[in-house]
Parts: C-alpha cells; structure tokens; sequence
C-alpha cells in the first residue's frame, strides 16, 4: 500500500495577512512560511494509516518555489518515507496543480491520496475533486475518519446536514478537514532525522505539462474595516438606532 500526500506552502496561519499597496496581490516577502494546516491533517493520517501496518509508504509532494522544501522536511520529521518537490516560481491555478499530482500519480501509481480539502491562501477547495476527475477515481472529500479494509476505503465525511460515511474501492481520493485528527508536533530531533530521507526535486518546465493560467486577477483589496460600535442606554434607543441604519441602506 501507497499513500501520495499532497502539501502546500502556505503563509503561516498565525500571520496577519496584508494586501501589497498595488493591489496586485499579498505580501509574501519575509513573512513566515509553513505547510496548509489542512494538509498536516492529511500527512497525519497517512503516517496513522502507516503505524497501524496498513501502508508501507508515504510520498509527500509539493509544487513551488524552492523554498517549499520546507514543507516537505516537515513531512518527513512527521513519518513520511521520501519527498518529491515539483518545482516553479509560476504562480499555478488549481486546474494546473490537479495536472501536476495526477502526473507524480501516474508515475508513482499509489493507492491512496490524501491532501487538505483546501489551503487556506486561496480557499479554492478544488484541487481534490479536479484530480479526481482528471484520474476517474472516487473520492471523498471533508473526511473526519477514514479506515482501509479489504481494498475498500470507508471515509466519514463532514457535511451541512451532519456525518456521511461512504465505502469506496482503492485507487481513491481523500480530502481532510480539520477533524481528521491532531497533527503531531515536530521536534527538532525529528527534523533533523527526516534530513537523511529521500527528497527529489524535478523542474515542473521540464514535464510538458499545461500550466497556462486562465485567470486574470484585476484587484485584490482587503476587507473593509469593521466600524466601531456604541453602548446604548435602553431597548428603545437600541430600536431607534436599527431603524435608523436600516434608513441608510439603499433599496434594492
């Protein structure tokens, strides 16, 4: 058994995130840097899957700059076997990225793929679902909990009306959410074990892959500034101060 785990890198999750004064993007330059939390909950589950003898080996894959390696030496300190980076400093759509993880998957031939149900930099939530059409294979996505038994993946997937569980046969498609688990912490002795691992690096220029964008960002401006409230005295000045908002809003 095969697990291919995709990880990206992300700006920290803890970093408040301010948009360049050109409105053009946001600010990357010296910020800190770590793996999508999502997808540490998807390498967390694969290196379980592995502890419990149901896998034999993690891949951990990543698409970027060279500085994402980073992201996969986390991967390994946390159980993962090798590393693979795909490596460009073009900035890919998610149609590009599924291109890329079904090429490293037709090459690796795993049995499982798990990945984040979606980064927290672009929130696309695409990338699942798109691989698992480019490679005809099912595929759950917010999974909860996941056993393998018998050829069979049986994933408990959080949805709007509360827990599915669905059974499908391997080759398949798992995205986690952040109920999957609790990701380990990485100590530094780990990390400087996961050093001695396999981690190859292949320009992603040299794979005859599309990665045209096909979308044009125009502006990117942040979020208006909360206005500050006020203390009322009474229910009834509360009342006067709703309808008086309400007054100020253009009909529709």
């Amino acid at each position: 058994m095969k697990i291919l785990v995709a990880v990206k890198r992300v700006i920290d999750h803890a970093i408040r995130i301010r948009v360049k004064p050109d409105g053009t993007g946001v600010e990357t330059a010296n910020l800190r840097m770590s793996m999508n939390p999502f997808d540490r909950h998807a390498v967390e589950a694969a290196v379980r899957l592995a502890e419990a003898g149901q896998a034999d080996e993690i891949v951990a894959v990543s698409i970027g700059p060279k500085a994402a390696t980073d992201v996969l030496l986390t991967a390994l300190a946390m159980g993962a076997h090798r590393g693979l980076l795909l490596e460009t400093d073009a900035k890919l759509e998610t149609l590009a990225v599924a291109k890329l993880l079904r090429h490293v998957a037709d090459e690796e031939k795993p049995d499982l793929i798990l990945l984040g149900k979606q980064a927290v930099d672009d929130d696309s939530n695409h990338v699942g679902q798109m691989l698992a059409g480019l490679l005809g294979w099912p595929q759950a996505t917010f999974a909860s909990a996941i056993e393998l038994a018998d050829g069979q993946a049986t994933v408990t997937r959080e949805v709007d009306f509360g827990r599915q569980t669905l059974r499908m046969s391997l080759p398949a498609i798992v995205t986690a959410d952040l109920r999957l688990n609790e990701p380990r912490n990485v100590g530094l002795p780990m990390v400087m074990k996961a050093k001695s691992k396999p981690l190859a690096t292949r320009a992603v220029a040299g794979l005859g892959i599309d990665i045209t964008p096909r979308l044009v960002v125009e502006t990117v401006t942040p979020p208006r500034e909360r206005a500050q409230g006020r203390v009322v005295a009474t229910p009834a000045e509360f009342a006067q101060a709703i309808a008086a908002e309400i007054g100020k809003m253009e009909p529709r």
